[in-house]
């Protein structure tokens, strides 16, 4: 799954993205309520590995049925 496919299912979660304050590969995405904030690697059109997912998923406490769900 690419960056573009994460954003999007995670801005449907509720999810924002911190706006950058440098350059890099990785953006940082937040919930407003519960803070539970997150590293993503923006790879362009390469693919996250499914661990890496699977990890981003876990810091963010989102259930991975969920998360393909939404």
């Amino acid at each position: 799954m690419k960056y573009r496919e994460v954003a999007k299912k995670l801005r449907q979660l509720g999810y924002e993205e911190i706006k950058r304050r440098r350059s890099g590969s990785h953006r940082i995405w937040e919930h407003p309520q519960t803070k539970l904030s997150a590293s993503i690697p923006d790879w362009g059109s390469r693919d996250l590995k499914i661990g890496t997912l699977r990890s981003i998923l876990k810091q963010l406490e989102i259930d991975y049925q969920t998360f393909l769900d939404s």
